[in-house]
């Protein structure tokens, strides 16, 4: 493992200047989940809370690190949208160390009791939430993920292995130095939080080929990280995918909820993956709602790409600030201050765009008609699906998880916002009384 940023004396284990292989690297991690797997909740709620301490009171740290990543990636020449991805500020540090805590104070899932029976012939059966073992998060610029993942890992009873990008290298450093202090400050193994960084595809290769000591891992980044994976990894994997989410505004929807909750949806946060990339609108109310909404979008620096029919509808006032939609815009995460913008004839015909052009990440309707709106949820395949209500609040920490990882778009094991139980498994545990079976 090779690091770039300075750690703090006797961290040397989690963020080295030294060329510790990956698989060592995923070796120690190994035996740390063991312990984690053991130990009481108090000593992991302790690391959390002395993590959330220690990102307080090394902000000023931590922001120079940051830092040095923004402006590097200011002079290569990064987009708005990871540039905003990569800022750290003291509010958004306070924010993580908040989150940090309100991940501490959640229930411990390790142990819970799923399930529970008598058989007929006697045996106890009960099915226990037990942690995954070892989970490997790679990422691109996010650097609150590190907290982010460390501490749902912990939390867990999992271990955790880092890889974040290049362009985060100084935050991520420093930040995984901030969760080994609080690892060992607990009694807890280094080894519990380890980054892997300085190497190219070899090494995400190499982490991705850690079967028997890598248990799960979570890719956060875009198609060129998911083929790569899906390539090479043979470790299983659970997709962290992009967000094609849309807005759709029914004919029946009351005009200014519509406006608040598609401008809140793509404008509040434009580069994440639950901003809306798409805004559908029934053409009964496509001459009423297009005119306000659209200009309120404008004025906030989005750029509109209409189709033929919408762009009629906004009216004359508006043409000139009206681009027109291409089939390609239909299938594209912009993560940019750009939206698509489409009028359809019906509930129906909005829901076949939705599944035929959206990532299954998180999709919304307005409207006034608990026939459309249960329509709409019924048939709409997605992690996240919104009745009157912006696509942003697909988040862990708004559904009362403390925080995420990721949100998975996928159907197996998790699906939407990967939380403490989405990063466990079960295991049955059955005692009986000398019973054999005949």
């Amino acid at each position: 493992m090779r690091g770039t940023a300075r750690p703090r004396a006797g961290y040397a284990l989690v963020i080295a200047t030294t060329t510790a292989s990956v698989a060592d690297i995923c070796a120690a991690a190994k035996d740390a989940s063991r312990t984690l797997g053991r130990v009481d909740s108090g000593a992991r709620e302790a690391a959390l809370e002395a993590m959330a301490a220690a990102l307080e009171d090394r902000t000023g740290e931590i922001l120079e690190a940051n830092a040095r990543d923004t402006e590097a990636g200011v002079e290569g020449g990064l987009d708005a949208a990871l540039l905003d991805r990569l800022e750290l500020t003291p509010a958004r540090i306070a924010s993580i160390a908040a989150d940090v805590r309100r991940v501490a104070a959640l229930p411990d899932p390790v142990g819970e009791v799923i399930e529970g029976r008598r058989l007929a012939n006697g045996l106890e059966l009960r099915k226990l939430r037990v942690p995954l073992g070892v989970v490997a998060v790679i990422y691109e610029a996010r650097p609150n993920v590190t907290v982010d993942s460390a501490a749902l890992c912990l939390k867990s009873g999992n271990a955790v292995v880092l890889r974040g990008s290049s362009s985060a290298e100084h935050s991520n450093a420093v930040l995984t130095a901030v969760a080994a202090e609080a690892v060992v400050s607990a009694g807890l193994p280094a080894a519990s939080v380890s980054l892997v960084a300085g190497g190219g595809r070899e090494e995400l290769r190499d982490l991705a080929t850690q079967a028997g000591l890598v248990d799960l891992i979570i890719p956060r980044g875009g198609e060129g990280l998911k083929t790569t994976l899906s390539r090479y990894a043979t470790v299983p994997v659970i997709y962290a995918a992009s967000g094609n989410c849309h807005v759709f505004v029914d004919v029946s929807a009351d005009l200014g909820d519509a406006v608040a909750i598609a401008y809140n949806s793509k404008v509040q946060r434009p580069g994440v993956c639950n901003a809306a990339e798409t805004l559908l609108v029934h053409e009964g109310i496509a001459a009423d709602f297009l005119p306000v909404a659209l200009r309120e979008l404008h004025e906030a620096g989005i750029e509109l790409r209409v189709d033929a029919r919408g762009r009629t509808l906004a009216g004359a006032a508006l043409a000139p600030v009206l681009g027109a939609a291409t089939e390609d815009d239909w299938d594209t995460e912009f993560l940019a201050r750009i939206l698509a913008v489409r009028v359809v004839d019906s509930v129906e015909q909005a829901i076949e765009h939705v599944n035929r052009h959206g990532s299954g990440h998180s999709e919304a309707i307005v409207t006034g008609s608990t026939e459309s709106a249960r329509a709409f949820t019924d048939a709409v395949d997605a992690a996240c699906v919104y009745v009157n209500a912006s696509t942003r609040f697909t988040d862990g920490g708004q559904f009362g998880m403390g925080a995420e990882i990721g949100n998975s778009t996928q159907k197996l094991h998790a699906r939407g916002p990967i939380g403490l139980r989405e990063l466990c498994t079960f295991k049955y545990v059955v005692e009986g009384s000398g019973q054999v079976r005949a």
